[in-house]
């Protein structure tokens, strides 16, 4: 048995908690033979889940139900902010894309990404939010982002991700999306997804792009290994 954190990233405004991306994290990640970590993410079927190799240096690794990904912005999000409010907050995460700054302000958890690093999701952009929530998502094994302006002059944006490679149908937040569409319109953003998520972006430096979110954490179990 391993303990499993089950959290929610990129929560909507307000108390009630109002979507946010599921994820699954071990702290003791280490304690999860490498060979079983693909076989654990697939059984639970969020759409990440986060082994922590080391809490100490923030070493970690990220599985999709179908793979392992270098970066993705939701688990490291949530990760960063579980890690602090178990009294070992870190300045720095490291999965296999590289160093990844992050810090809190706020309610917020933000971390630093580049875009090099994300999934190759095309950005397509729609007329109006209708036509996004219209949308009928990607076809088997395609990365697709769709988006469009909510509210221009705010930076509003309505958003949906179907990483379907990913051996996920639709992503209810997707940060390392988010980092791919900050890069393209080089100005900060309040991205609107799924069902009530909020994430927000703004450039960085040096070409990286900054994602922050709020986080909650929903249960904590033990799971079968």
């Amino acid at each position: 048995m391993a303990e499993l954190h089950v959290l929610r990233v990129f929560v909507g405004d307000g108390s009630g908690g109002v979507g946010g991306n599921p994820l699954g994290v071990f702290l003791d990640g280490a304690g999860v033979a490498p060979e079983r970590r693909q076989a654990v993410a697939a059984d639970l079927g969020f759409s990440e889940t986060v082994f922590v190799e080391d809490a100490a240096r923030g070493a970690v690794r990220i599985h999709t139900p179908g793979g392992e990904l270098p970066f993705a912005g939701h688990p490291l999000v949530g990760t960063s902010w579980l890690l602090a409010r178990a009294g070992a907050a870190v300045d720095v995460l490291r999965p296999p894309a590289g160093e990844v700054p992050t810090w809190t302000q706020g309610d917020l958890t933000w971390i630093r990404g580049r875009p090099e690093w994300a999934p190759p999701f095309p950005l397509r952009q729609l007329e109006s939010r209708a036509e996004v929530d219209a949308h009928p998502g990607a076809q088997e094994g395609e990365l697709l982002q769709v988006w469009a302006w909510q509210d221009e002059a705010a930076g509003r944006v309505r958003v949906r991700v179907f990483p379907r490679a990913l051996g996920i149908a639709e992503d209810e937040a997707t940060g390392a999306a988010a980092v791919l569409l900050g890069a393209q319109l080089a100005r900060p953003l309040i991205i609107s997804q799924g069902v009530g998520s909020l994430i927000a972006v703004r450039p960085g430096p040096d070409g990286t792009v900054d994602v922050g979110g709020r986080t909650l954490l929903d249960e904590t179990r033990d799971h079968p290994l």
